[in-house]
């Protein structure tokens, strides 16, 4: 009887351990894109059978046999009572304490486990291999053809540049802008040039197109079909809805209706977490 009583409760306890374990792998991976959910759920369930067969393995060792105990002798003359003594019930508090035990060994085991840049890019991509992305309020502090027109010289924000050089290293980056003239376009690329864009990256100046409307960027996008398109220009982005796979739209104010496959960011660096 008690050996069932401790294998039921051994196997309450593996339950609640991979349930819970579930649930944080889907929260640290938790990345806003369709596939999410899945990765987490599955990447959860991995780790948790794993946890699951070691713990079975080192509690199915053999275990060491109980002496007999010898029947006391009876006695007319000695009789022990305990009048006061009170049963508790022990499942409510075993309970408990197991499912801290399960919570303190999982959180333990996840302070340990700090996702790289590298890590989050890939997963927060959905392993897309090719990306479109605009230069102006993306990439260049610049925020429109007119202001980077009037500057002497373009500027790359510093904080997103971490990120791209980490999406270039495994996808092929396409960016373009919308351009007033040939001086603007000198402009931009003397600024990804001494940002080391093109020495620390995989980029490389050909890949950085330009065009003088709107039009044209969206048709560089459809004629590059990329796994994901990054832009600041909510008309582009709609156009682009139905041909692009997954669209990430910079803007500080999230929009109210927008398509299942398009999400949005106030910056690429906080899509990333990587500020």
């Amino acid at each position: 009887m008690a050996t069932e009583t401790s294998k039921d409760e051994l196997l309450q306890l593996v339950k609640r351990f991979s349930a819970y374990l579930t649930v944080k792998m889907s929260n640290l991976f938790s990345f806003n894109t369709p596939d999410s959910r899945s990765v987490g759920a599955a990447a959860g369930l991995a780790v948790a059978i794993v946890f699951t067969w070691r713990w079975l393995r080192s509690n199915s060792g053999p275990q060491r046999r109980q002496p007999k105990r010898q029947a006391p002798t009876t006695s007319s003359s000695v009789v022990t009572t305990q009048p006061n003594a009170v049963s508790v019930p022990s499942g409510g508090v075993c309970s408990s304490s197991e499912d801290l035990r399960v919570q303190n060994v999982v959180d333990e085991f996840f302070q340990t486990v700090t996702p790289s840049l590298g890590q989050i890019v890939r997963q927060k991509l959905s392993e897309g291999r090719k990306v479109t992305c605009r230069l102006l309020g993306v990439i260049l502090e610049e925020s429109s053809p007119e202001e980077l027109q009037k500057q002497s010289q373009a500027t790359v924000r510093s904080s997103v540049l971490e990120v791209l050089l980490e999406i270039t290293k495994f996808c092929d980056v396409y960016l373009m802008e919308r351009v007033l003239d040939d001086e603007s376009e000198q402009k931009a690329l003397a600024a990804l040039e001494n940002a080391g864009v093109f020495t620390s990256g995989g980029l490389v100046k050909d890949k950085v197109l330009f065009c003088s409307t709107e039009t044209g960027r969206s048709s560089f996008v459809r004629q590059l079909e990329p796994d994901w398109h990054i832009d600041t220009n909510p008309e582009v982005i709609f156009q682009l809805a139905r041909f692009i796979k997954y669209q990430l739209h910079i803007s500080p104010i999230r929009p109210e209706r927008t398509a299942a496959n398009v999400l949005s960011s106030p910056s690429l660096e906080q899509f990333f977490g990587s500020t």
